[in-house]
Parts: C-alpha cells; structure tokens; sequence
C-alpha cells in the first residue's frame, strides 16, 4: 500500500508511519509533487487537483485539509470516480470559527471598532459609543448579547460550537439545519432549512455557518434581509457565495440591519474600491474565521486515526456526503 501525504507538519510528518506499519508512506511538498506521485498511490492525504484526481487511476481515498468540499467535488472527473471517499476537516475549525463568530458579535454589540478609533485618534469621549444619553431614559446605546437571540444558520461544526458558547454567555439559541430538526440541549429550537424565514425575525443575533451547496448558493438574498430586525447584526463564517452581497449592501444602507461581520465575501478577495470596506458598521477578516493555535493539532490526530483506519480497513471518519456537498 502507498499512501502520499502532504508535509502539513515539517519535521513531523513521516510519524504518520507509526500507526501504519508496512505502508509505503510518501512525503511531499506540495500537490505538484503528490501528482507525480498519485500514479501508483492508494490515497493522498493532503491534497487534491485536478492533476492528481487524473494521475491517481488507483486512488481509493483522499484526505482534504479544508472543511469546504465544493472545489473538489467539481474537479473534472471526480463525479465518475464513484469508489473513491473523501473525507474533509469537519469539525476540526469549529472552536476558531466559533469564538470569531462570538468575537465579532461583542466587537459590533460594545463598539470596539469606534473604540478602535477613537484611540487612534486619542480621544477620550464616550458619546459614539453610548450614545448622547447613557445615564437618562433606556440608558447606554451599547447593547448586552445575554437574554438576546442568536440565529444560526447551519448547525454543523462551527454553528454547534457558535451555539454552545452563545448559550453558555447566557443568550437564547435557535438554528436551522438541513438534515433533522434535531439538536444540542443547548438550542431551543431547530427548524429545517425551509423554516429559515419563520426564525429570521427572532434574531438579534444571525451567524451564518452554511457550507456552499446547490440549495445554499445565493440563499441570504433581498427577501431574507426583509425580514431581519433593524438592528440584529449578521455575521458569516461559511462561504461568502451563500449571502447575495448587493442585498447586504443595500440592507446595511437602508438599516435593515445594525451592522456585519464578514470572515467570508463575493467575490473574494473583496475589492479595494467595493462599498462594504468603507462602511462604519462592517467588520471584515480574510477567511480565516476557523484559524487558531490549536487547527493543526486537531488535524494532526484526524490525520492519523484516519490512515491508521484506512491501513486496518476500519471505517473512515469525517466522510463526505456526495450528495449533500458536506
């Protein structure tokens, strides 16, 4: 059995040996070099063009080091090629993405980009962040996310860990998914994905964690930015073609939202001339809501229970559903 693996971790990769004795196990740099090694392979782990998915006429896994599929699965070919499994890096980005999720809500509900500002600008004035009267009347404009709804759309991964920490902060979750209306005790409520409009005016709170699929490309339109409150603050995570981006402009113009975090955009990257950079109430990151300190680690260990099932004939984790496109 060989197996080519990407040298995701310097230094450190040919340990995957250990738990799979007897494979030939090759380390490349990069997945120019894993095409010239696809030929004869029985899984890449790491890796997957088109030039591999052509070279590679034994391969009977791949292992990708992202949680978003849809690239691959349009890979010239790859639909024919019936007996060969994927598997992703579900789950693997979830804490990183949660705890953006939940970063860019407090940034946008206590104003720390004004705040941002001001110090930049050293200035000492309460006013933009409180508003004129913060002692009198409803008090303080910035706002407190416990006792308020947050929505997720797309309860896989990054929205279960999204849920988990937004409820542990003391707010009420609910959530779409497209599989079951089945969810963690800590949702209050999970609607499928035809319910979506019924919970949009719920929220304070919307994070979007959709992967891209058919059913999901485009789905955050003019209609849905119809129903959002004027002051929830929506926030993606997933794949920026599943928000129609001039229905967001216009919705952030026209204060049918508060304001927007945005990991992910269309087109991407976003423009140097394009409206959303220069909005006071967007705060934009490029894509890498999921990063953190401990990624590499936890695919490390998904790497390594997944060649050692695959050198046992075990079942593999973290499989792709074809049809589902996740």
């Amino acid at each position: 059995m060989k197996i080519v693996v990407a040298d995701l971790w310097p230094g450190r990769t040919a340990e995957l040996a250990e738990v799979a004795p007897g494979v030939n196990l090759v380390v490349v740099e990069n997945a120019r070099a894993a095409a010239a090694e696809a030929h004869d392979a029985d899984a890449v782990l790491g890796a997957l063009n088109a030039d591999i998915l052509a070279a590679g006429d034994r391969l009977r896994w791949v292992q990708l080091a992202s949680a978003g599929v849809e690239r691959y699965l349009a890979i010239p070919g790859f639909a024919e090629a019936e007996d060969l499994v994927l598997t992703n890096a579900q789950r693997i980005f979830a804490p990183g993405g949660a705890e953006h999720a939940l970063g860019m809500a407090l940034v946008l509900s206590r104003r720390f980009h004004i705040a941002l500002d001001l110090q930049r600008d050293k200035r000492w004035d309460i006013t933009p962040l409180t508003g004129p009267s913060p002692y009198v009347g409803e008090g303080s404009e910035l706002l407190e996310l416990r006792g308020r709804t947050m929505l997720v759309i797309g309860l896989g991964g990054i929205g279960t860990e999204t849920a988990r920490i937004a409820h542990g902060i003391g707010m009420r979750v609910i959530a779409t998914r497209n599989s079951s209306r089945e969810g963690p005790e800590f949702v209050e409520r999970v609607g499928l994905a035809s319910e979506l409009p019924e919970l949009v005016p719920e929220a304070d709170v919307i994070v979007n964690a959709l992967p891209l699929t058919p059913e999901t490309d485009g789905l955050i339109d003019e209609a849905f930015f119809r129903l959002t409150r004027p002051s929830a603050f929506y926030i993606t995570l997933g794949r920026g073609r599943t928000t129609d981006t001039d229905a967001l402009v216009a919705a952030l113009q026209e204060g049918r939202i508060a304001g927007a975090g945005l990991d992910v955009v269309d087109p991407e990257p976003l423009p140097p001339d394009h409206p959303l950079w220069s909005m006071p109430n967007v705060i934009i990151t490029p894509h890498l809501g999921g990063d953190s300190d401990g990624h590499m680690e936890r695919m490390w260990i998904l790497f390594r229970e997944n060649l050692r099932r695959f050198a046992a004939g075990e079942p593999l984790l973290a499989v792709v559903d074809r049809e589902r496109g996740y």
